[in-house]
């Protein structure tokens, strides 16, 4: 396990870890002191947090694991399966108290006191929030500082996208607690109060949806990005001995691990000039030009040389495209 792997999405799961364990304690406080069920649902959001971020740091632990004779490619999407776990939770834990404590203070409204501490609690949360938001996003941009924002969200690593994306939301549903309190305070409708819980629901539902599908693209099998794609082709197709790259196949096994398979149409020909170019065949012409028989053994002896010719030159190319792409693990070239 390389130092890369270990750091990549592991420290922005534990920042927010724990951090999230002091801002759900100040949340909780302050909603048992103001009875605001906004700050109940961010609290509630608080400890769905907690425990997805937990589940998000034994994926990442767990697709650490080495290949075995039973999964010969690795663990990798233990990752992917354990953010979706981890996003369900948020949808029904998170989302599921959420809309029911706003619906349940929609129907039976009742008033908030407005403590300092309340106030507090919200501003810390904020502040923290923000943080963490920060360090994800770092992270995020870190793997891949020349890439668009819209290819780092599509592409990149899920389980630090969850933590954007959670820590993202976090702050905006802070200002949402921030404001529907204000216009209670305004107002004196504790409706206003009960709405602000909801729009925390709809926001936590929508993100939910969306770490479901995207770990679910994952474990199903998504392929490569296309520009990758586009480039290992090109490579392949420019080698001489390859004339066509037919049935291109790819997955991603876990954040920056790829795997690919194809078939290649071979280039016979340019594969003997190319061995005529280093006088492969000299010594061997010199010694059998004037005897037919020891003619016939080279012919056969070479017949069975060729496949092993063409697989050295298979592996050169699949090196040559291992350098320019280090996330590509396995190569799977086939002779069509």
């Amino acid at each position: 396990m390389s130092s890369g792997h270990y750091k990549h999405g592991f420290w922005s799961v534990l920042a927010a870890l724990l951090w999230n364990w002091s801002i759900m304690i100040l949340k909780f406080i302050g909603f048992s002191l103001s009875g605001s069920w906004t700050l109940f649902s961010e609290a509630i959001h608080s400890l769905a947090d907690l425990l997805n971020q937990s589940l998000l740091l034994v994926g990442i632990k767990s697709s650490w694991r080495a290949a075995n004779s039973t999964f010969s490619y690795g663990f990798g999407k233990e990752r992917f399966l354990w953010a979706l776990i981890s996003a369900c939770w948020i949808f029904f834990l998170g989302a599921g108290v959420t809309l029911y404590h706003g619906v349940e203070g929609i129907l039976d409204p009742h008033p908030v006191a407005l403590w300092k501490f309340t106030i507090i609690a919200l501003v810390t949360a904020f502040v923290v929030e923000g943080f963490t938001f920060f360090i994800a996003v770092r992270e995020l941009r870190r793997h891949d500082r020349e890439s668009s924002r819209k290819k780092v969200l599509r592409d990149g690593d899920p389980v630090v996208l969850a933590v954007v994306y959670e820590d993202g939301i976090a702050v905006l549903w802070v200002l949402v607690a921030m404001l529907s309190l204000g216009l209670y305070h305004i107002t004196k409708n504790p409706l206003r109060d009960s709405a602000g819980s909801l729009v925390v629901w709809v926001l936590l539902a929508v993100m939910a949806i969306f770490l479901i599908a995207k770990n679910r693209a994952f474990l199903l099998g998504k392929a490569i990005p296309h520009d990758i794609k586009e480039e290992i082709i090109e490579m392949l197709e420019a080698d001489p001995i390859i004339d066509k790259v037919l049935d291109f196949k790819s997955s991603i096994l876990d954040f920056n691990s790829y795997h690919i398979k194809c078939e290649i149409e071979c280039n016979g020909t340019a594969l003997m000039k190319e061995l005529g170019k280093h006088n492969f065949f000299r010594n061997e012409y010199e010694e059998v030009k004037d005897d037919y028989q020891a003619f016939l053994e080279f012919c056969i002896d070479f017949t069975g040389r060729l496949p092993r010719l063409i697989g050295t030159r298979i592996d050169v190319v699949e090196a040559e495209i291992k350098k320019k792409f280090p996330q590509v693990k396995h190569i799977d070239l086939e002779i069509n």
